[in-house]
């Protein structure tokens, strides 16, 4: 089965027309319970994922399901996500803070 599939919106959904009680629902998604994580992910969704396309925000809300270790060894280049479109959510958001 193909991750394509999965990050497949079941709707006519176009960038940035999310409900906000969604936004609402991925900003607490975001709390984690490392503050290497929080300062990463909450600032992002504040500024950058409403620009994503609808299938980039579907592809940070799949890496928002990974559990916190994986996340902290992908962001701190501990290790590398096997995951392509996770990994290069993970890239991204990591040369956003570079900027």
């Amino acid at each position: 089965m193909s991750s394509e599939v999965n990050s497949q919106p079941t709707g006519s959904l176009t960038k940035g027309s999310l409900p906000k009680v969604n936004k609402a629902r991925l900003k607490w998604a975001c709390r984690r319970g490392m503050l290497e994580l929080d300062v990463l992910f909450i600032p992002f969704v504040d500024e950058a994922y409403d620009d994503l396309t609808t299938k980039d925000q579907y592809i940070f809300e799949r890496l928002l399901t990974e559990q916190d270790p994986d996340l902290f060894a992908w962001f701190m280049g501990h290790k590398d996500c096997e995951d392509s479109e996770l990994n290069t959510m993970v890239q991204f958001i990591l040369n956003r803070v570079k900027v």
